[in-house]
């Protein structure tokens, strides 16, 4: 019985990590598929996703958060 709900804990806490890091993917995937639907073509989503984590990152580590 604890060895089944502890199994349970595990795979609930993956299936949690697991949406929590598709959750920036998915959301430029969504984004891409908002300009393909309008016609604007966008090869530049990864740089822009890039380019965002690493403005993130350097405004974190100026500001000391």
């Amino acid at each position: 019985m604890l060895d089944a709900l502890f199994q349970a804990s595990i795979l609930i806490s993956v299936a949690a990590a697991t949406i929590r890091i598709a959750t920036p993917l998915l959301l430029a995937a969504i984004g891409e598929l908002v300009a393909e639907r309008t016609g604007v073509y966008n090869m530049g989503l990864e740089g822009m996703m890039l380019m965002g984590a690493l403005t993130g990152y350097l405004a974190a580590y100026e500001s000391g958060s």
